[in-house]
């Protein structure tokens, strides 16, 4: 049907290589594979991984991009579950086996055999990509492509973390850092009725954390962050969102008894935690994976119905390279949204 018909996408052709943008073909999809027209895929920081060739096993050229919100262009034979033109949301979670242990128990992102999108596959910074049909979740009708996105990626890892965290509504719950994951880890912590709490530095982000839904914001820099936590009893739970290992290792004095230290954003540097303050307390330190589809259709619900959205700023495909830079120099201080198909 797309015989002899292109697309553009934008690839790298080696590890540190420059942003290259190039026609292809446009993919058919094989039986259990389905194509996605995409309008908007966000720019995670992980795609640097793609970029410089810090991910295991590689192949070139790559398109990457995991944040991807589209629309079902074609279906592989044996896909019955998705129709052409249904809005869908593609992620980190690019699909699984059935057939490995952890898949024959449900736990489907434990798969040992999982495919990452953008990396073990193209993905999202192109026009047209081939996602497995068990990758797909699909984007409510009241959320805009170029916000689904980011919900793929940042959205589902703050939500599935917080939702599974053993939190209460009513405990502090704690949110480390105002930025990319942040800024939606305060929203959602609100919705799921918490005492919400953010953590930042530098009195000037404190109109944000109160407009975002914290109903207390601690300035680290003016405060002693452990302190306050503790004049509250103590945090539940503590979602560390800022990358930095000296700050997060310090946060643990925060926890309440049976308090969780929560850490989706993977800081260079080792964690340095004194077990005492641990064994003490019953506490604990854990690190957090995305989810799969279905967390990912979760999060586009939860969502929708509660009115949480990403902070983004929107690029054309054209200027790839500087939407990246903007991500990868920390000057975006929230999300990269780069609009293709909208």
């Amino acid at each position: 049907m797309n015989k002899n018909k292109k697309m553009k996408a934008a690839q790298i052709s080696k590890p540190g290589g420059n942003w290259e943008l190039v026609e292809r073909d446009i993919p058919e999809p094989l039986p259990g594979q389905v194509r996605v027209k995409v309008d908007a895929c966000g720019i995670c920081h992980s795609d640097m991984f793609v970029k410089e060739g810090l991910w295991p096993g590689l192949q070139y050229p790559r398109v990457p991009g995991h944040e991807i919100g589209g629309r079902v262009d074609a279906v592989g034979d044996d896909v019955r579950e998705w129709k052409k033109d249904q809005r869908v949301g593609v992620g980190w979670h690019g699909g699984h086996c059935f057939v490995c242990p952890p898949c024959k128990r449900g736990d489907f992102a434990m798969c040992v055999n999982r495919k990452v999108t953008g990396f073990d596959s193209d993905g999202g910074y192109a026009e047209y990509m081939i996602a497995r049909a068990e990758a797909l979740a699909a984007i409510p009708d009241e959320l805009p492509a170029e916000e689904a996105g980011p919900f793929m990626c940042a959205g589902v890892t703050v939500y599935n973390a917080l939702r599974n965290s053993g939190a209460r509504g009513g405990q502090v719950v704690a949110v480390h850092g105002i930025g990319g994951l942040g800024h939606l880890g305060v929203q959602y912590a609100r919705q799921m009725g918490f005492k919400t709490v953010a953590l930042g530095r530098g009195k000037d982000k404190e109109p944000l954390a109160k407009k975002l839904g914290a109903h207390r914001y601690i300035d680290s820099d003016a405060d002693d962050a452990v302190a306050e936590l503790q004049k509250l009893g103590g945090a539940r739970v503590i979602l560390a969102t800022a990358p930095n290992a000296k700050a997060i290792s310090t946060l643990v004095d925060g926890l309440s008894t049976d308090g969780k230290l929560l850490v989706p954003a993977a800081p260079n540097e080792p964690l340095a935690v004194s077990m005492m303050p641990l064994i003490a307390g019953r506490r604990s330190v854990a690190g957090w994976y995305s989810g799969t589809a279905k967390d990912s259709q979760d999060t586009l619900e939860f969502s929708a119905l509660t009115g949480v959205h990403p902070m983004i700023e929107k690029y054309p495909l054209s200027r790839v390279a500087e939407a990246y830079e903007r991500m990868h120099s920390g000057k975006v201080r929230f999300r990269v949204v780069l609009t293709i198909g909208v």
